[in-house]
């Protein structure tokens, strides 16, 4: 069942987020644009490669009014181990939610039940907690944070222009489409 379209149901959890534990909840997620990062397990191989490539983008995604969260089943005990152990991880900046309980991993429906482990999974969620984009991988298919940047743009742009959407390959600046009757057919 797709989540697109939809607010993502309540939960609360516990984080680490530079050197300090948090309390974060779906609450969170409303007030701004929000970018939500499942991944298998810490202490892992992919994993940080893709959470460093995520510290990288963060500015950018900043500028644009976004805040990334990572989520594992691991806790947010775990969190702080890797964070001070690894030097990839040890770069981040954004919210690293524990999800043991494996309740949020069930809420975005990327829990592997047999294995007990999130699956990759990327979801791009407005200001209201709806989600926007869902990007689920294998475990050893690693994902590219730059591909957010305008994935987000385009998410953004679509909201505050009703009645224009982005084509592939949308950059910010240029044309859009406007669905209608006379485009059917045409493109």
């Amino acid at each position: 069942m797709s989540l697109i379209g939809k607010e993502i149901e309540e939960f609360a959890a516990k984080a680490f987020r530079q050197g300090e534990f948090i309390d974060v909840s779906s609450e969170d997620f409303k007030g701004k644009w929000s970018v939500v990062c499942f991944y298998p397990a810490d202490f892992t191989f992919v994993c940080p490669t893709e959470l460093e490539d995520l510290q990288d983008q963060y500015r950018t995604l900043q500028d644009l009014g976004v805040e990334i969260y990572s989520v594992s089943t691991d806790t947010h005990f775990t969190h702080k181990a890797w964070h001070d152990s690894s030097d990839a991880i040890g770069k981040i900046e954004y919210t690293m939610i524990g999800d043991p309980s494996h309740m949020i991993s069930r809420i975005f429906d990327v829990l592997d039940e047999e294995e007990g482990l999130a699956n990759r999974g990327t979801f791009i969620l407005d200001p209201e907690g709806v989600v926007q984009t869902v990007e689920i991988n294998a475990d050893g298919i690693g994902r590219d944070a730059s591909t957010l940047v305008d994935k987000i743009r385009a998410a953004q742009y679509v909201r505050n222009n009703p009645g224009e959407v982005c084509p592939a390959k949308w950059k910010e600046g240029a044309e859009t489409l406007k669905p209608s009757l006379d485009l059917v057919g045409k493109i």
